[in-house]
């Protein structure tokens, strides 16, 4: 499993969103973006997760910064997800789970004694030159987006 590292250049890439839509990083640059990596539309966590993104989208917003959500679902599981929850923030498709492996967030996993391969919840924060400011592995969902809140805030004071 890559490890991407604070201060590093985060790994340029280009994924379709919900629509088909390509979203590429570069063309944020003079913005924060918040990518985080989530393992299934429709799930428990990840449901709680964007939710939680979407509601404070406007705070985020307000601080110039970009919410971006990443699995490897398809587009038409993105568009179901989006409508039926409502949600506000953009989900970008990696089937091939190529971005996943160069941000830390695809790698070995275990559950009940068995060891298998899936997303790892993450979240990485990049900064207006498009470094590695923060990242946040094996996420926990409770709280999660508020402390991405919080870091943000006291990395651009």
């Amino acid at each position: 499993m890559l490890k991407i590292n604070v201060g590093d250049l985060a790994p340029e890439f280009c994924l379709p969103d919900k629509d088909g839509n390509e979203f590429c990083l570069k063309d944020q640059k003079g913005k924060w973006v918040i990518l985080y990596f989530y393992p299934k539309d429709n799930t428990k966590g990840c449901t709680i997760e964007a939710i939680d993104f979407t509601a404070n989208l406007p705070e985020f917003e307000k601080m110039s910064a970009t919410v971006i959500g990443i699995s490897p679902d398809s587009t038409s599981s993105h568009q179901k997800f989006t409508e039926k929850h409502g949600l506000k923030i953009r989900l970008l498709c990696d089937v091939d789970k190529n971005i996943l492996e160069q941000f830390g967030a695809w790698g070995e996993k275990s559950m009940y004694g068995k060891t298998y391969f899936g997303v790892i919840r993450s979240t990485v924060l990049i900064d207006p030159d498009g470094k590695i400011a923060e990242t946040w592995f094996k996420v926990r969902v409770k709280d999660h987006v508020l402390k991405v809140k919080e870091t943000l805030k006291e990395l651009q004071e």
